[in-house]
């Protein structure tokens, strides 16, 4: 099929949507508080429901690669991917009742403000510093990757769509801020389910209905089954999506400063909750559509695959080709369908790039601002915080033109999504499990595990770049990966050998989806040992709001004694609890650069603690007892 240029009408639907996007900034920018308030700026006053709290979510991460990179990868290795769903039950439920209600009762606006609380500010700049490197890097080649697909298959402007998207996302966000960001998500996440399902039921229709697709999809060796193999070095396993998968989705869902800026932007504690069960069902409904949208590419073309046959460079185009494929010729249909639908594969692109620019303006002001210039005043952060969001959009503009130039290190660089999320899970888990690590254990656990996690990244990628890419139906595909699925862990359609490998290659063939855990337990095994070598935090050290410790109840099974001596508690008794308030307060203070604002005056957004416990904060004319986050099981 010759390549299909945009038309006239294509380019004017573009050209609406940036200027509706734009709009959405815009609206938030003059009214409501106007973001005079960094409160409002990057928290959206804490105001926003549960609803648009979940699809923005949503949005952020999941849907840009499963517009793309999902349907890729059913249609060449089959749907053991959609075993992925299992994951999302604890890599959801797990954030719901662990990580958000300690975030949200320190009311913390930086998610690295806790490393602070719970260890010492060098752990916390270490940690910003970790994920802004992570951020600028994923979001300029996210930038890039889309708009190379899009100009190989359509003749869209490479350069001309990368600057209009860069630039509406950078203007919606530094304008309308975290508010803008979270309702144009919404819009965008609406449309795009549409748009997925009239896809799947046309390609449907033109195979012949779901019967059929399914048929050849089992003859052709797409429906897989269940795989207990335990090997970890399998790419794809029941075991290796399932329960690796949770901690992809913890290092997305629980730490990421992107998600859990969401979660604080809630009104409440249980809005923030309900917020991350309504992702759920989402969440299944979008790895569906993907998963049948894959099938579907596969029953329309079946052997004569259009990256075989040149028609396409890379996966990341085959979703693209075929929407053109199935609609280009239907009676009736206007082109504005087709176009309104690769505009909204950008689109959902862009709201993960607005995202990234919102978070890296917060943790910047937060952690890297704020408490060294403690008498900045509100107007002023908030000017600077716009203006944050502005510099970081124009550094990533500038990031997709080096992601333009770096050929085929371009895979490595997406890459580095996955292997630094895994770290900074690591060392949040450190914290919030074990209440006897220390700020020594931390730093050196963190480093140790960044280290483990770009050897074994590089060298993965090394070891495999002359390794031909094998799908299952036993043809040879050039080893050419998948930059859009890649950006949310590692590359999704790395090559797979079953030539058996010896030694550190074979080290390296670890399964991507194993990353993230792997690479977390190093940060926590270190930290402990190194925490027991230097010495243990004391129990009276430790802010009782900052833990969550669950080894008691998991080693119900040894004596009291025992368990005493291994997982000591807090002490919670009448002068402690009076100096973990302080304690807590002016650590607060500290990382913000002065009192919080509005937490005081806003007393209602603050959850109640359970059992008649109030929150300092709420009333701090009298002493009550500070909320404990105590010892359960998981």
């Amino acid at each position: 099929m010759a390549q299909m240029y945009f038309s006239t009408l294509d380019y004017v639907i573009f050209a609406l949507l940036l200027v509706l996007s734009s709009g959405i900034g815009l609206f938030y920018a003059f009214t409501g508080g106007r973001q005079r308030t960094t409160q409002e700026f990057l928290l959206a006053d804490r105001s926003m429901s549960c609803l648009p709290v979940a699809l923005s979510l949503l949005a952020t991460f999941q849907s840009a690669v499963a517009i793309l990179g999902v349907p890729a990868e059913i249609y060449t290795y089959g749907t053991q991917y959609w075993f992925l769903g299992i994951s999302y039950i604890l890599g959801l439920l797990i954030p719901a009742h662990i990580f958000i209600p300690i975030f949200y009762r320190l009311r913390l606006t930086s998610t690295y403000q806790y490393l602070e609380l719970r260890f010492n500010k060098t752990a916390r700049i270490l940690g910003t510093i970790t994920f802004i490197f992570q951020m600028v890097i994923y979001t300029g080649v996210v930038l890039y990757a889309p708009a190379l697909a899009l100009n190989a298959v359509t003749g869209l402007d490479l350069w001309g769509s990368v600057l209009a998207i860069g630039l509406v996302c950078t203007v919606y966000t530094a304008l309308g801020g975290l508010k803008a960001v979270i309702w144009t998500d919404v819009f965008q996440t609406v449309v795009m389910f549409a748009g997925q399902l009239a896809v799947i039921v046309v390609g449907a229709l033109r195979v012949g209905g779901m019967g059929q697709v399914w048929r050849i999809a089992q003859e052709g060796g797409r429906i897989s089954g269940f795989d207990f193999n335990p090997d970890p070095f399998e790419r794809h396993t029941f075991w290796t999506l399932s329960f690796g998968g949770i901690f992809v989705m913890l290092a997305l869902y629980g730490v990421n400063q992107a998600q859990v800026q969401r979660y604080l932007s809630a009104r409440t504690e249980r809005e923030a909750i309900i917020s991350c069960y309504v992702v759920f069902p989402c969440q299944q409904i979008v790895l569906a559509l993907g998963c049948l949208m894959g099938l579907v590419m596969y029953a329309y073309y079946q052997e004569d695959n259009p990256l075989a046959n040149g028609y396409v460079k890379t996966t990341d185009q085959m979703v693209l080709y075929f929407v053109m494929d199935i609609l280009k010729d239907l009676p009736g249909l206007p082109d504005a369908c087709l176009s309104f639908f690769f505009n909204n594969v950008f689109f959902f692109f862009s709201s993960t790039i607005s995202s990234a620019f919102n978070s890296l303006a917060t943790v910047t002001m937060e952690d890297l601002i704020k408490p060294y210039f403690t008498a900045m005043t509100e107007s002023r952060a908030t000017l600077v915080s716009k203006g944050l969001a502005l510099a970081y959009g124009i550094i990533c503009l500038a990031m997709a033109y080096i992601a333009s130039q770096m050929g085929s290190v371009l895979q490595a660089a997406l890459s580095i999504f996955g292997m630094v999320g895994g770290p900074l899970l690591g060392i949040f888990c450190l914290g919030i499990f074990f209440p006897w690590a220390n700020s020594t254990g931390a730093i050196t656990g963190l480093l140790t595990g960044l280290v483990m996690a770009f050897w074994i990244g590089i060298g993965s990628f090394v070891s495999r770049s002359s390794i031909p890419l094998l799908p299952v139906n036993g043809t040879a595909f050039p080893d050419v990966g998948n930059m859009t699925t890649a950006a949310m862990t590692t590359l999704l359609t790395s090559a797979t050998t079953k030539a058996r490998t010896t030694g550190l290659k074979r080290f390296y063939s670890l399964s991507y989806m194993w990353y993230s855990a792997h690479n977390s337990a190093t940060v926590v095994i270190v930290g402990l040992i190194v925490s027991f070598i230097t010495g243990p935090m004391k129990p009276k050290d430790v802010n009782p709001r900052t833990i969550f410790p669950v080894l008691r109840s998991l080693l119900f099974f040894l004596p009291e004694r025992y368990r005493d001596k291994l997982c000591f508690r807090v002490p919670l008794d009448k002068r402690d609890d009076e100096r973990c308030t302080h304690q807590y307060m002016m650590a607060q203070k500290n990382c913000n650069g002065g009192p919080m604002t509005g937490d005081v005056d806003k007393a209602e957004n603050i959850a109640p603690a359970p059992l008649g416990e109030v929150d300092p904060e709420s009333s701090p004319q009298i002493h009550r007892n500070i909320h404990v986050v105590h010892e359960t099981s998981l």
